[in-house]
Parts: C-alpha cells; sequence; structure tokens
C-alpha cells in the first residue's frame, strides 16, 4: 500500500481535492476496496482520461493508496487522511467545535 506520508496536510489542498462531485464519487467508490482504473471508468460512465485526471488530485492530496499488480494500478480511499484533514478543518476554521470535544 502506498499512502503518501509526505503529502502537505494543507486544508485548502484537501478542500479543493473535495470540490468536485466526480472526485467525491471516486472517493466513495474507493472507499473500502481496491479498484482499478478501469473499474472507476465503467462505475462512472466517464472516459479514462478524465479518471486519471481526477485520481492524480486525489493521489496529490494523498487521499487515495496506489497499488500496482502487473500493468494495472488499483485506487483505495486513505481513510485516516481524510479524517485526520477534516480534523484539520476543525481546528482551522471551527477551533470553538474542535477544542470541545
Amino acid at each position: 500500500m502506498n499512502y503518501e506520508s509526505d503529502v502537505p496536510t494543507d486544508p485548502i489542498t484537501f478542500a479543493r481535492a473535495l470540490a468536485d462531485e466526480t472526485r467525491q464519487e471516486i472517493m466513495r467508490l474507493c472507499c473500502c476496496d481496491w479498484l482499478s482504473v478501469k473499474e472507476i471508468v465503467n462505475a462512472l460512465d466517464v472516459t479514462q482520461p478524465t479518471v486519471s485526471h481526477h485520481l492524480a488530485v486525489l493521489r496529490e492530496a494523498g487521499l487515495v493508496g496506489v497499488r500496482r499488480r502487473g500493468r494495472q494500478t488499483f485506487y483505495r480511499l486513505n481513510q485516516e487522511r481524510v479524517a485526520f484533514c477534516c480534523g484539520k478543518m476543525m481546528e482551522r476554521y471551527a477551533p470553538d467545535i474542535a477544542t470541545a470535544e
């Protein structure tokens, strides 16, 4: 599993990655399973280049893990990173709530 630990934890990068509905759907699809690009393309009914572009944005934000098997690449949501980034957003934009818990 390749979850890039040196990815910045900037809440703005996280928010930008979430800002697109297609990326949100990709995150939902690969939440709990490793999916190939082809499986994601088929589930979304969009082109492979479009899916690849969105996966690159999610990778750069550290929101998906990458696993290669032969010539195929599989992706899975990095749930720990999502939770961490949500926490960082709370610290930045809702500090009273973040410290109350």
